[in-house]
């Protein structure tokens, strides 16, 4: 999530899809959709070039890796436009239709969503969708007042570093709070001397985030200890 970008975007149609497949098995039994970062507020046209969403290809790469099947698909949510906008939430709406069109694709599977900074904040609303089972959220933009009873008995883990400075952790801490309230499955991770952008102990980003969709894909919800041992390269552990 960066800060403000008020040129008006060349055309309002956007792309003729939201959803861009990156591995797609002939027959899936699950997927997994990456949302990356953008701008609180940005009507220019969003590019796939673009850092924010080059940032999240070696978290697609990770998790492919840590799968031990071909049977998950993997895709990106392709955003119209780069920023949030207030109350029109674009790409919370880019990720409502990229579920749609997941469903058109490969139907009625369980479905987890990564998403970084503004990406995490989309993904956390959008888990409202029923076929959602867990989010994995990555330093994700959660200001206050964000809803949390669409969480309700989902699987929620939010890996933050603590040096960020462009969200906030304490704010993630906060919120997975909120969520265990609401009735989620929720806990947090600290990523020692992390910053924003992944890039410090970006290894330790990387695997983290593979072992944890991987846990959480695996059969029934997954156990603490589970999450524990995803997570237990990246800072003191899960809270």
């Amino acid at each position: 999530m960066t800060g403000h970008d008020h040129t008006p975007a060349p055309g309002t149609a956007g792309p003729p899809t939201a959803l861009v497949a990156r591995r797609a098995p002939a027959t899936a039994r699950a997927a997994v959709l990456f949302l990356h970062g953008g701008a609180a507020d940005g009507r220019t046209r969003s590019r796939p070039w673009h850092l924010a969403a080059v940032r999240m290809r070696p978290f697609t790469g990770a998790v492919s890796a840590a799968l031990s099947d071909d049977g998950v698909f993997l895709g990106e949510v392709r955003y119209r436009v780069r920023g949030w906008n207030g109350e029109d939430a674009d790409p919370l709406r880019d990720a409502r239709r990229a579920l749609d069109e997941l469903a058109g694709l490969v139907g009625d599977v369980p479905v987890v969503l990564v998403g970084h900074s503004m990406g995490g904040r989309a993904a956390l609303r959008a888990a409202a969708a029923p076929q959602v089972r867990a989010v994995l959220a990555l330093a994700p933009w959660c200001p206050d007042g964000e809803p949390v009873t669409q969480l309700r008995g989902k699987d929620v883990f939010v890996l933050h570093g603590d040096r960020d400075r462009t969200t906030d952790p304490h704010a993630s801490v906060a919120y997975v709070r909120r969520a265990r309230e609401a009735g989620a499955r929720a806990g947090v991770v600290l990523v020692t001397n992390g910053d924003h952008a992944m890039l410090r102990r970006g290894g330790s980003w990387h695997r983290a985030a593979g072992s944890a969709v991987a846990a959480l894909l695996s059969p029934g919800a997954p156990a603490p200890d589970l999450l524990a041992t995803a997570f237990a390269a990246t800072g003191p552990g899960v809270l």
